[in-house]
């Protein structure tokens, strides 16, 4: 396997100095026909995303097909702007100079992908790497195997491996690919293989975009209104089966305003999830894994155990791994389900008293991914952007920042490191390399020895700058 893999990453090295200098049109239609490859193969896509997490067509389509067609779409329309040189200005230091911030593509990159959106999280990272100029060796995961057999197949049938290649494969595969001094490595995932991702690179200097996790929440204000709310949070934290990196982890509400979200959220998982009193499965998917199903099954138990009171939901299929969409609150804040991502249907509700002990107890915990505020006053939002950190904010509404191209999404600190999507993607897989342009009427020879006589224009220089 190594041997195989050292093969293509030497193909795609040499390749790599062919594809610095491709032109916008020539990265265009790239991209043109990895669009029209997706366009061909919906249906495949459609029924592999239903094979792996039962994802139904609507959510299939507007979560990760037509998410890429979007991104695709924007690079097309962007690129040529994106990949000219950027003019910044000189400085007192360097008059009369020509400064220039050039885009070059990094490499040779490394795209792992997980197993959540195993297209989008795939596919978007690619359309990034190609508007920028580089080659691409993928590994989706193995967990949602018909997804991935399917882009494998599609990747490797229709572009040479010098340009892109993808491979199947488990941990093994992974380990094996970090052994190669890839120019960039784009990993979407936990912490705690991004821990391991960021410790491969670093033996390499490497350098790695991480889009992991955490625990984001949903801060609702007293002000807020509260049925909005309830909606919103109800569609963003169950949709893919709380198997979403930015889904609401936990809900912050007002203690005198706990039982009417709670009876709002309630009704809101029966409009939305719910037919003849019974969960609707064709608007529902499973949980990915045993092992991840158990895991979330833990979670809800233990915190029952310490006090933790279901509100809504609570049931669950071993036969097909489902766990219906689950409210808790009276958790407790040391509860195992409030120290970890819970990447599943459990909500906890937590009340707090003022909205200064809200910001307190995210701020108690690590950096999230993303962070929810539910507020009509603009005071109470800016303060609160203000005095938390997050890897992206959406107000008055939950996930759907990462549908804006032009804003930068990504984490900080345990939730990730650098930013994806747009111009951040295409960013992401460049190295700005700023260039001086010297002019005829140089001035650098002041700078030259001897400095014996020269004490005068130092102290002038001094002034000015």
């Amino acid at each position: 396997m190594q041997e195989n893999l050292n093969q293509i990453f030497e193909l795609q090295r040499a390749h790599s100095l062919i594809l610095r200098n491709t032109t916008a049109y020539e990265r265009k239609e790239k991209l043109k026909k990895l669009k029209f490859l997706i366009q061909e193969n919906e249906r495949l896509i459609f029924d592999a995303l239903e094979k792996d997490l039962r994802k139904c067509e609507f959510e299939a389509a507007l979560t990760e097909v037509y998410f890429v067609y979007a991104e695709i779409d924007f690079a097309i329309k962007n690129l040529s702007s994106w990949m000219k040189p950027r003019r910044v200005s000189a400085s007192m230091s360097s008059l009369f100079t020509k400064n220039r911030i050039y885009y070059e593509p990094k490499g040779v990159s490394l795209i792992i992908a997980p197993w959540n959106y195993p297209f989008q999280l795939l596919i978007a990272p690619l359309v990034s790497a190609i508007a920028a100029g580089n080659t691409a060796m993928l590994k989706p995961s193995e967990l949602s195997s018909a997804t991935a057999a399917l882009a494998t197949k599609l990747i490797n049938d229709h572009f040479e491996s010098r340009e892109a290649a993808c491979f199947e494969g488990d941990a093994t595969l992974s380990e094996a690919l970090l052994k190669l001094p890839f120019d960039h490595i784009f990993f979407t995932g936990s912490p705690k293989i991004g821990k391991v991702i960021m410790e491969a690179a670093a033996k390499h200097l490497s350098s790695v975009t991480l889009e992991l996790g955490g625990k984001s929440p949903a801060i609702i204000a007293e002000d807020a209104n509260l049925e909005k709310a309830a909606e919103k949070i109800v569609w963003g934290k169950f949709m893919n089966s709380g198997q979403t990196c930015i889904a609401p982890d936990y809900v912050l509400v007002k203690t005198e305003q706990e039982q009417e979200f709670l009876r709002l959220a309630s009704e809101k998982i029966d409009q939305l999830y719910r037919k003849n009193n019974m969960l609707d499965r064709s608007s529902y998917g499973k949980i990915i894994s045993s092992g991840h199903y158990n895991r979330l099954k833990d979670l809800r138990n233990k915190a029952i155990e310490e006090g933790a009171v279901i509100v809504k939901g609570g049931t669950d299929s071993d036969e097909d791994q489902t766990l219906e969409p689950t409210i808790l609150n009276r958790v407790s804040l040391s509860s195992a389900i409030m120290q970890e991502e819970i990447f599943g249907p459990l909500l906890p509700v937590i009340t707090y008293s003022s909205i200064q002990e809200a910001i307190d107890l995210v701020n108690q915990r690590a950096k999230p991914l993303a962070l929810y505020i539910f507020s009509g006053s603009d005071s109470i939002v800016q303060d609160t952007i203000r005095q938390t950190s997050a890897g992206g904010t959406c107000v008055n509404d939950v996930v759907l920042h990462i549908s804006n191209p032009n804003l930068p999404f990504g984490g900080i600190g345990n939730s990730g490191n650098g930013s994806c999507h747009g111009f951040y993607g295409f960013k992401a897989f460049s190295h700005e390399r700023g260039v001086m342009f010297q002019s005829t009427m140089d001035f650098s020879k002041f700078a030259y020895p001897p400095y014996g006589n020269k004490g005068g224009l130092l102290k002038w220089f001094k002034k000015i700058l």
